[in-house]
């Protein structure tokens, strides 16, 4: 059997009412992205930044090893960094 190589999953990590956050949900649509969610408050956002990723500027995107962008997303950037 073959193995599928598949897209590393996304994370977003957003915080209510954020006006960032609604612009990166935007840009990810635009280009296709699906992102799993997640909210600065959750435990799991604490463990994300003990592992070293800045949470200071929401929204973040991550790749689980790498931060793509944070704060206002670059849909022009984002193309170009992931090929798209």
């Amino acid at each position: 059997m073959i193995g599928v190589i598949s897209e590393p999953e996304l994370l977003l990590i957003t915080a209510p009412d954020c006006h960032l956050c609604a612009h990166a949900r935007t840009v990810l649509n635009a280009l296709g992205l699906a992102a799993r969610e997640l909210d600065i408050s959750h435990p799991e956002a604490a463990v994300i930044a003990a592992r070293g990723v800045p949470l200071a500027f929401l929204p973040v995107l991550t790749d689980g090893e790498r931060v793509l962008a944070y704060g206002r997303l670059s849909e022009r950037r984002l193309r170009k960094d992931l090929g798209r």
